[in-house]
């Protein structure tokens, strides 16, 4: 059975009803297209107003849905000539993160992104697509090797946050993050990226320090995740609607602080309901960005990204 969102149900109950009247078109022959045109219709104006009044807690559970295309899905659609290149060169591979070389419309480029599971086997594989310090470890030795070759860095974010486990905290998981964030804000080469899914902590944010970060339009970029900020604050993880909107975790608030730069509009209906859609609208921005950035000059982008993060929650009075 499909996943559905409680949301969602009213447009799947539309979807059966029009379903059922094709298949008496098809087997019955009967004249049926007066009734499934005004059907079609509601369907399209409800699922437009659904998706234009979620709310944060909703925008969420749409970033984390399982049918949004992943960073492989992208991989495939846009780029060509992916060679993916994996370990860390002290520990393993971790699968939670993907990397390697590709080209965008002929230009070699750095790709790297979080990789969740489809199924229950590949997401044990992939750890649910929160990495392990390898991980982190593994994308810096990418973004570096990247940098040698003045090849600018793409990477696509979507992960509940870096894995907390016991193991990875033994191997350095902090330390893993925070040597990425001080070594991406003085790559000289372009750095572009996109929140696609969740942008969960300090494991999004280890591959998020970047010239240009951009957002699909009902991902969340957040310091944790609604259920965790409501269990710290109420002890009541119940009490995630409120914490949701206190976080200010959508595209549209993070647009508004300035904490991301572009926000690609997905669908009505979300990433989920048209992949292929929201494949070519992320592609047309990556491309555009990856332009500007390559026009500016690898030594010429330090300065602006340096300020971008400082200015971020400066206080001003007035």
């Amino acid at each position: 059975m499909a996943f559905v969102l409680d949301f969602e149900k009213p447009l799947v109950e539309l979807e059966r009803q029009i379903g059922h009247l094709r298949r008496l078109t098809r087997e019955r022959d009967l004249e049926v297209d007066s009734e499934i045109g005004p059907l079609e219709k509601k369907l399209d104006d409800l699922r437009r107003e659904i998706y234009e009044e979620l709310t944060p807690m909703q925008r969420v559970q749409v970033a984390r849905h399982p049918r949004r295309p992943y960073i492989l899905d992208y991989v495939a659609a846009l780029f060509t000539d992916f060679i993916e290149l994996k370990g860390d060169r002290l520990f393993r591979d971790d699968p939670a993160i993907v990397g390697g070389w590709a080209r965008l419309e002929g230009r070699p480029v750095m790709v790297i992104g979080h990789q969740k599971g489809r199924d229950t086997k590949e997401n044990l594989r992939r750890n649910f697509g929160m990495p392990h310090p390898e991980g982190y470890r593994k994308a810096l030795r990418l973004m570096e090797m990247a940098a040698r070759f003045n090849a600018p860095i793409i990477t696509l974010i979507d992960t509940p946050g870096a894995y907390p486990g016991l193991g990875a905290e033994e191997r350095g998981q902090a330390a893993a993050i925070a040597r990425n964030l001080e070594v991406m804000a003085g790559l000289e080469t372009p750095i572009l990226a996109a929140v696609v899914g969740e942008g969960g902590s300090g494991g999004a944010l280890a591959l998020g320090l970047a010239d240009r970060v951009i957002m699909l339009s009902n991902a969340v970029y957040s310091v944790i995740s609604p259920e965790g900020c409501a269990a710290i604050l109420w002890n009541d993880a119940s009490q995630k609607e409120r914490a949701a909107e206190a976080l200010k975790l959508t595209a549209p608030d993070l647009l508004e602080l300035g904490l991301v730069d572009e926000v690609i509009p997905e669908p009505p209906g979300g990433a989920h309901s048209d992949p292929e859609r929201t494949i070519a609208a992320l592609g047309e921005a990556v491309r555009r960005h990856v332009e500007e950035l390559a026009k500016i000059g690898s030594k010429r982008l330090i300065k602006p990204r340096a300020k971008k993060y400082m200015e971020m929650g400066r206080f001003a009075e007035r």
